[in-house]
């Protein structure tokens, strides 16, 4: 089983990863770098990092603290600026579990500092988490990337390969929720605007 979790983790960042060197070929320098773990994640972690921001900065000052209420079951859901919040501080909390040190920052339980509320605040938090994603995955390497380290959550070991596989999936859960909220206040996301 655990096996099959590696290959098929490995599996998802090649595909991953040529995905983000086809919407980005001037990140393929010339001579076509080694891959290597960090270069790989760090390209992944870019790509993700995109369309997240993107979406974040789409969403006017005014619409930041939009929640759905309806038709549907929208009663508790988090706020646009909320979504963005646990992004940010779920990469801060993966990312100090990758280096094995304590967040940078306050994380509040996976939501962010409560005292971060304005739209320029709340997007700075969010590429500041994305720029720690960046540093934690910088430290991967051949010898350690299987490695077992402390969960950030309960007591179990978990690998380093799947702490950096979270930390690129992850806020895709997200963009998708940001993405329904733009167009339900009649703003077409950045990345299906086209060129």
């Amino acid at each position: 089983m655990k096996r099959s979790l590696v290959i098929a983790s490995i599996m998802l960042a090649a595909a991953l990863s040529n995905m983000a060197f086809a919407a980005n070929p001037q990140a393929a320098s010339p001579a076509a770098q080694k891959p290597t773990f960090p270069l790989v994640y760090d390209r992944l972690i870019s790509s993700v990092e995109k369309e997240v921001v993107d979406a974040a900065d789409a969403m006017p000052d005014d619409k930041f603290n939009f929640a759905p209420t309806g038709p549907g079951e929208f009663k508790g859901v988090r706020t646009y600026a909320m979504q963005i919040k646990h992004i940010a501080a779920t990469n801060y909390m993966l990312g100090a579990a990758l280096l094995q040190e304590k967040p940078p920052v306050d994380i509040n339980n996976e939501a962010g500092p409560a005292n971060v509320t304005s739209k320029a605040d709340v997007v700075k938090f969010l590429k500041d988490s994305f720029a720690y994603a960046h540093k934690a995955a910088a430290g991967l390497n051949e010898s350690n990337i299987f490695e077992q380290v402390k969960a950030p959550w309960g007591d179990r070991p978990i690998s380093r390969l799947s702490l950096i596989t979270i930390i690129i999936s992850h806020p895709y859960d997200h963009y998708g929720q940001m993405v329904v909220y733009l167009r339900m206040n009649g703003i077409i996301p950045p990345a299906s605007r086209g060129q």
